[in-house]
């Protein structure tokens, strides 16, 4: 299928809208959709024991390797802990620090449904001037929703292997027919309530090559990703999570109105209400899942316990 008009895009936001399915006071999206029976099913897929984490280093020293420009992460040591306060009359000693990250950027990280909006209403129509405020923060759609973590079946979709790159070039859309292609070379069907994360390769090609700029806007950073032409499938499939090792959305989008510049993160978000995982390490997973010809596996993440934040590190991981 072509790439959605403009006007059919902004349409998704009310033809693919969860908002009043769970009620009208729901906080949680398409976590709803994670059944205690979905945590028992994913927990039997559980065979060898061998994990897999799907996390980037956080590293001070190098803190927007994917030049997001949106990262900034310090740790400030505090070296003689107990030498500080008591003197040298004591035997022991420790260290202490502090740490401060911001969460969005090129760290992996979980998206929170106060991330975005759009007219001013956030998912199930909460009001941001209400229910979001630079003291308060995000009151009624926190990352801190999450904060029983999420505990599901896990399905990879290996984009890049499906085309037998390592990673695919830079601005590459990712489409249905690609999803539903490595679907049926990989002999695995996303179901309701999965976490679907799609292997692109764009962290291991940043890393490997550097990033690439567009040269109609230097500000832009081309990156492989989901097409808006996904919105539908991402909701007929009633996934709960998302993620990918890249932001989601392929860059540039394909949209010239800036309001459709991340599409999946717009709609996603709003309208589906649809929990996204940004900038993951998924190379180490394609290869695991690829070796085992197994692209199913137990998922799971806990997210910061953090009250009234749009998003949280965090370090989700592979059970096999």
């Amino acid at each position: 299928m072509p790439l959605p008009t403009a006007e059919e895009t902004i349409g998704y936001l009310d033809s693919l809208s969860n908002w009043g399915r769970w009620g009208d006071d729901d906080r949680l999206g398409t976590l709803n959709l994670i059944t205690p029976e979905k945590r028992k099913h994913a927990a039997s897929l559980i065979e060898s024991g061998e994990i897999v984490s799907l996390s980037r280093d956080i590293d001070p020293a190098n803190a927007d390797p994917l030049h997001s420009g949106l990262s900034s992460t310090k740790r400030f040591m505090q070296i003689g802990e107990a030498s500080h306060y008591l003197g040298n009359s004591v035997r022991f000693d420790g260290v202490t620090e502090f740490v401060g990250i911001e969460a969005h950027g090129s760290n992996t990280h979980l998206d929170g449904l106060a991330h975005y909006s759009w007219d001013g209403k956030n998912y199930n129509g909460f009001d941001v001037a209400e229910n979001t405020t630079s003291i308060a923060g995000a009151t009624k759609l926190s990352v801190h929703q999450a904060s029983d973590g999420i505990v599901t079946r896990g399905v990879l979709l290996d984009i890049a292997g499906l085309h037998n790159v390592p990673w695919l070039d830079a601005g590459y859309a990712v489409t249905p027919a690609d999803l539903l292609a490595a679907e049926k070379k990989q002999g695995v069907i996303v179901s309701e309530g999965d976490a679907l994360i799609v292997h692109t390769g764009h962290v291991a090609r940043v890393i490997a090559e550097g990033p690439v700029f567009s040269k109609d806007n230097p500000l832009l950073q081309l990156q492989a990703g989901l097409s808006a032409e996904c919105l539908p499938f991402l909701h007929e499939r009633d996934i709960c999570v998302i993620g990918s090792d890249c932001i989601q959305d392929v860059q540039p989008s394909g949209f010239t109105t800036m309001d459709l510049i991340r599409p999946i993160h717009t709609v996603g978000l709003v309208a589906l209400g649809l929990w996204l995982i940004d900038n993951m390490e998924l190379t180490e997973l394609a290869e695991k899942c690829a070796n085992l010809n197994r692209w199913e596996f137990f998922f799971t993440m806990l997210p910061w316990r953090m009250v009234g934040v749009t998003s949280s590190a965090t370090n989700p991981v592979a059970l096999f």
